[in-house]
């Protein structure tokens, strides 16, 4: 199969053996890393990203909001619609959260029947890895994977970030591959696979490619987003180029083109991530009005391109 964009040998490792704080990396053979070889097509179940309830949370980032849910309450909610998934967000659980409110977690989704089947974290690893905006990013990613590891979550969604004004995108993506190349070493230490999401810096599916193929982990995976790219005339095209990389499928209800937005084709996002042999949940991600109107038809719609693809 094709890299597009990856970096050859040579050029890459003096590329990076010039950057300060980067020197361990140009021990990585920059063609180990690329598309997972998985045999067959398996869809697990449906679950739902707790982003898709923003607007109901009690707690966004740390900070009291007008809202009244829980993270407990996301899950009964998950339940209730006949859900045998759920993905949680860090931005939502409140601020004292330690080992015991994690634990507690765990069992109440053990108990409703409820596969806890991702966590996310909103990260940004565009900054120099030595700088103090890197460290304090890596210091809470670090914990965040400690607590979904308590939680007994398999993968955990995490960002490139943003470049700040005036960084070249080569420099942007040597502190992308540093800072995330710290944090799978802590992933890897507790069991727990780090899935690099199309967003932001790296809608544009060249760059997200590129810090795949130039990092060597069986640990990193790809958060597949449906949603999340630049707007372009065929952006299932795009899907089918990060497909091969999922370890887990975020789906959105609508897709950005040049045109302005428009309905997701469901089957034809199932039908992609099918010939790319995905294995695991898909999780639907609603970020449209009137979540609790809407999710139970779309997870429906979801179901049913599962069953017939």
């Amino acid at each position: 199969m094709s890299r597009p964009l990856a970096f050859s040998r040579l050029p890459r490792r003096r590329f990076l053996a010039g950057l300060p704080g980067l020197a361990w990396l140009t021990g990585l053979d920059p063609l180990a890393a690329g598309p997972l070889n998985r045999k067959g097509f398996h869809i697990s179940g449906i679950s739902l990203a707790a982003y898709s309830l923003r607007s109901e949370f009690a707690v966004m980032r740390g900070k009291a909001t007008d809202g009244k849910l829980q993270m407990p309450g996301f899950l009964d909610y998950c339940a209730s619609i006949g859900l045998s998934g759920a993905e949680l967000t860090s931005y939502f659980f409140p601020e004292d959260i330690d080992s015991a409110y994690c634990r507690k977690i765990k069992r109440q989704a053990h108990l409703l029947g409820i596969d806890l089947t991702g966590g996310a974290i909103g990260n940004n690893f565009s900054f120099p890895p030595d700088s103090d905006r890197s460290k304090q990013e890596l210091a809470e990613t670090r914990r965040w994977i400690d607590f979904y590891a308590e939680m007994g979550i398999p993968t955990i969604r995490v960002f490139a970030g943003g470049p700040a004004k005036g960084i070249p995108e080569d420099q942007a993506i040597a502190n992308i591959i540093a800072n995330l190349g710290a944090a799978l070493a802590h992933a890897e230490a507790r069991g727990v696979l780090l899935g690099l999401e199309n967003h932001d810096f790296t809608t544009r599916i060249d760059r997200f490619l590129r810090i795949m193929q130039s990092i060597d982990s069986p640990w990193l995976g790809g958060t597949f987003d449906s949603g999340n790219l630049e707007p372009d005339p065929d952006p299932y095209g795009q899907m089918e180029r990060i497909a091969p990389y999922a370890i887990t499928a975020q789906i959105k209800t609508t897709l950005k083109t040049p045109a302005g937005k428009v309905p997701t084709d469901l089957p034809r996002v199932v039908s992609l991530l099918k010939a790319a042999n995905y294995r695991g949940y898909l999780v639907l991600e609603y970020e449209e009005e009137n979540p609790r109107e809407a999710i139970p038809g779309f997870i429906a719609q979801l179901r049913e391109a599962a069953e017939k693809a």
